[in-house]
């Protein structure tokens, strides 16, 4: 028996525009979740309300930019309105830079973090007494496994989940006596718009790679770990690999990550 039921559970997923956040809406309402879907595209956010309502659903779509605490207060004040509560937060709205640290301004890690970093933890932040007055409520971080080993290029990035990492173990502990679970999930590349909706690329590459995991993917394996009560899942078989190379081997793992940035 699974360890958590989404049945009648109370959600909010950032980012749920496209790409996993989409689809970790649809499917948690196809649990029967009642969903809050934020993002800053309207059109996309009323498709995804149509959608998950023609199949018997609850969704209200939100617009806005989570970086704006207005719109981060305007997101519970509809949880509290409209559900009664929340259950379930799903931190998805990410941002991406590719270039070299050296070549960029200071607006570029700065502007990284307020999506990444500082935009979750407020969201946690302002979610937290609903939380604690939450059926089996849990918190879920969507980072990836370049929040375990960082590659050049990405400067910025990495260190944005490098920190999501860190603060995410640390609240879990936190957390523990308030009976709130922390799922940390990593993924690898995902077939999905981050690359294209990246703020800044002055790399020149192409960043694609064939046989990126779907986003739907990502988000049925997201949504079995929250039923089991995980606390941290890498997605793909090279991302435990890469974890474990920089464990055992660091400075064969420094000399290839050398070399890719060249």
């Amino acid at each position: 028996m699974p360890y958590r039921t989404l049945q009648d559970k109370r959600a909010v997923v950032t980012g749920a525009s496209s790409g996993i956040g989409w689809h970790l809406a649809q499917q948690l309402a196809a649990e029967g979740a009642s969903v809050i879907a934020c993002a800053r595209r309207a059109d996309l956010l009323d498709d995804l309300s149509n959608k998950i309502q023609s199949q018997g659903g609850t969704c209200i779509p939100l617009v806005g930019d989570i970086t704006s605490e207005a719109n981060r207060q305007e997101i519970m004040d509809v949880a509290d309105q409209e559900f009664g509560g929340l259950d379930i937060l799903i931190n998805n709205a990410g941002i991406g830079a590719m270039g070299r640290f050296d070549e960029s301004a200071e607006t570029r890690i700065r502007q990284v973090f307020e999506i990444n970093f500082f935009a979750i933890a407020e969201m946690i932040r302002i979610s937290l007494p609903r939380l604690k007055q939450g059926h089996s409520p849990i918190i879920v971080n969507m980072s990836s496994i370049l929040g375990h080993r960082a590659t050049p290029l990405k400067s910025e990035y990495c260190a944005s989940k490098f920190a999501l990492h860190g603060f995410s173990d640390a609240l879990r502990a936190e957390l523990a006596n308030d009976a709130i679970d922390l799922l940390l999930v990593s993924p690898s590349t995902t077939d999905s718009e981050f690359f294209d909706n990246a703020i800044e690329d002055t790399t020149g590459r192409n960043w694609k790679i064939r046989g990126a995991m779907p986003p739907a993917t990502v988000a049925s394996k997201t949504i079995r770990a929250m039923k089991k009560g995980k606390h941290e899942i890498i997605l793909t078989h090279g991302g435990r690999l890469i974890v474990w190379m920089d464990r055992l081997i660091p400075g064969i793992a420094n000399r290839i990550m050398a070399r890719y940035g060249q």
